[in-house]
């Protein structure tokens, strides 16, 4: 389905720009570097959706850690979820190390619980989630949440900064909600 990225524009509202975008990463990585000092953890990027937000978070890190990625999802380009598939597990050796997983969003949690318990049966020693953005409602996996989060946004479809919208608006420098 195509969409006229401006015309999804015209039904939505911004959120945030740029500039907050990128306050709030180095806020998050600062917290982060304190968490991790002295050890080189697994810096594991959800892609697609959180491609932008974990190359910016690992610039601001300023701290040295092995980066891979995974591609799981629930979206497959649709505005709501379905079952879960792995389409690359990364190739890091997680036993015995801290794990640091990266996404754009926590919404209701199901892709990064399934990431996380894998990260674990792997044998990570921990594993902590760094989320751009936490959706605001009552439906999170139990037990889930972000250990580091950017912003709280409405519990409306949302996009940019990495978020699509039917595959569309990942590089928009802002984040927007449908209204």
């Amino acid at each position: 389905m195509r969409h006229d990225i401006l015309e999804v524009l015209a039904r939505s509202d911004f959120l945030y720009d740029r500039t907050e975008i990128e306050s709030a990463i180095d806020g998050m990585a600062s917290r982060i570097r304190k968490d991790l000092h002295g050890q080189f953890p697994v810096f594991l990027t959800l892609m697609n959706g959180g491609l932008f937000f974990a190359a910016r978070l690992g610039l601001a890190l300023n701290m040295d850690a092995e980066f891979d990625y995974l591609h799981a999802t629930r979206y497959h380009g649709e505005t709501t979820g379905s079952g879960l598939a792995w389409l690359h597990r990364p190739a890091a050796i997680l036993e015995g190390r801290s794990v640091l997983l990266v996404d754009d969003i926590v919404d209701e949690g199901h892709t990064l619980k399934a990431v996380r318990d894998w990260c674990e049966d792997q044998g990570a020693a921990c594993v902590r989630i760094a989320a751009m953005a936490v959706k605001q409602h009552d439906r999170c996996v139990p037990g889930l949440e972000a250990d580091y989060a950017g912003f709280t946004v409405p519990d409306r479809y949302v996009f940019g900064y990495g978020m699509d919208i039917h595959e569309h608006g990942r590089n928009l420098p802002g984040i927007y909600a449908l209204k």
